[in-house]
This record gives structure tokens, C-alpha cells and sequence, in this order.
């Protein structure tokens, strides 16, 4: 049986429907070239057996008989679970995150750059409403930053169900709201942190240090949040042992936490990282 390009989508879709995740289905839209490339490899074993079911049953064994849509699904299906098995390679998501000022955006840009994958700003995320309450000193709500970490989510869960890794810059500063993000990986188990495809590392630095950041950076109108909301954000800031986020010094070199950053994930990454890191 030949497995040609306008059949075997649909029935990638199948099987990815069986299994509850549309990722490899997405993926292999993206990887349609490789993937013919393989199932070639599988068409004369198909065809070997379906010829050797045609010498058993009389027929000319070099004249395939028609084989009916339910066994064409079978053998399709089969075939591309073994090959995706093998193929597919999940995105990652990692997240750096912190207080404002602890050098979140310098830091995840780096290690976009790094992966050569894309990079998520939260802040671009906020609506007008949420940049002036802050730009005012008032702090946020919950009512304010759900919205904008669902639209956050969503941004992340598009690079993940394209089987692509992504740098995101977030202040995530409670488990609420990390677990918002989470929800990107369509197959997270609410806490289950190994297996999720989002990570977090959190940036730390003393008060002291993160003050005199903010208020350099905002005297020179770079950013709208003003060093009056710190401790607002040191208050909120939490997290659990049972979340496994790395804690990095945010005095540290950029470039020496994006390499340790990618140590860390290495195996787990879709990107293909250069030997230097």
C-alpha cells in the first residue's frame, strides 16, 4: 500500500486525536518533507505483505489487492506511531522570572538568542490600563494580571504545540499565577513540575540592588514601573520547594546564567544547542 502526502495527514490527526494532544499533528505539518522521506522507507514492506495476503487468498501475488479503509487506517496509524515515536521532539518553555529590575528581559533575550528560538515579553502583554496603574505606583490586582497571564499563556502554548522552544521574560511571582502559565503545556497535570514543558528560573538580588536598577532605569524612561512598587512585588514573590525553580544570584554575568540556564534544560530542549554552551 503507498502512503502518499494527501492521505497520511488525516490520519496523523487520528492518531494524535487518540491521544489526546494535537503537538505531533502540528509538528508533522511542519516536518512534511522528513516526514515523506520516512514513510518511503516503509512502502515496500506494506507492499510485501499485502501481496503475500493476495498469493493466500488466490490472486495474482504481484497485484495488490484493494485493502479496505479500515485496515488502510490501521497500517497508517501504525506506522506513524512508530515513526513519530522516534521523530516528534516536544518544545520547552523557560521562563525567566523575578521581581522587576532583577534583569528578567536581558536575560531571556540572551537565551532566545542562545537557543535561536523566540522570545516573549510579559510586559508587551499588559493592556494600557495595567501599564498606567503601575505607571501611578498602584499596584495590581488579581483582576488585572489574569487577563494578561492567560494572553500570556497562550502565547507560550503556540511555540509549544509547534514543537518550538521559547525564552519568556514574566515576573510569575506566585504559584497562581506560575500555574496559569503552566497550562501552555496542554498535557500538564496541575503539580506534576517535572514533566511540564514550562520552567521557571527565578532571579534574586538583594533589595539595595534592585532598587538602585529601577530607579536608574527609570530616570533614563525605559520602563514604566517605578521603584516605589518593589517591595509591593518582594511581598507577593513565593515559592515552593515542590516546584523545583532554579534560584539564580541576578549579580551574576547575563551570559554565565544563560549558560548554566541551558546546561540545566539541555536534554529537554528542541533546539539544537552549539557546543560552546
Amino acid at each position: 500500500m503507498e502512503l502518499k502526502s494527501a492521505t497520511w495527514a488525516p490520519q496523523v490527526w487520528k492518531w494524535t486525536k487518540w491521544r489526546r494532544t494535537r503537538s505531533a499533528a502540528v509538528g508533522c505539518c511542519r516536518r512534511r518533507l522528513q516526514l515523506t522521506t520516512l514513510l518511503s522507507l516503509t512502502r515496500e514492506p506494506v507492499e510485501s505483505e499485502s501481496r503475500r495476503r493476495s498469493a493466500m487468498a488466490g490472486s495474482d501475488p504481484l497485484v495488490a489487492r484493494p485493502v479496505s479503509n479500515q485496515e488502510s487506517e490501521w497500517t497508517s496509524s501504525s506506522v506513524l506511531t512508530d515513526l513519530l515515536g522516534n521523530f516528534w521532539v516536544a518544545g520547552l518553555a523557560i521562563v525567566i522570572m523575578g521581581v522587576s529590575g532583577c534583569g528578567k528581559s536581558t536575560v531571556a533575550a540572551l537565551l532566545a538568542g542562545a537557543l535561536g528560538c523566540s522570545f516573549i515579553e510579559a510586559d508587551d502583554y499588559h493592556s494600557q490600563a495595567n501599564k498606567a496603574k503601575m505607571s501611578n505606583g498602584i499596584p495590581l490586582s488579581d483582576a488585572d494580571r489574569v487577563p494578561w497571564l492567560e494572553s500570556l499563556r497562550d502565547a507560550i502554548g503556540d511555540r509549544l504545540d509547534r514543537g518550538e522552544d521559547v525564552a519568556v521574560s514574566c515576573s510569575a511571582l506566585q504559584l497562581k499565577y506560575r500555574e496559569i502559565l503552566r497550562a501552555a503545556d496542554r498535557s500538564y497535570n496541575p503539580g506534576d513540575y517535572v514533566t511540564c514543558r514550562v520552567k521557571f528560573v527565578c532571579l534574586r538580588a538583594s533589595a539595595e540592588v534592585i532598587t538602585e536598577r529601577m530607579q536608574r532605569r527609570s530616570d533614563e524612561g525605559k520602563h514604566f514601573m517605578p521603584a516605589s512598587l518593589l517591595q509591593s512585588q518582594l511581598d507577593l514573590l513565593q515559592i515552593n520547594d515542590a516546584e523545583g525553580i532554579t534560584e539564580v544570584d541576578a549579580t551574576v554575568r547575563p551570559d554565565d546564567i544563560v549558560r548554566d540556564t541551558i546546561a540545566q534544560f539541555r536534554e529537554k530542549l528542541a533546539s539544537t544547542v552549539p557546543p560552546c554552551f
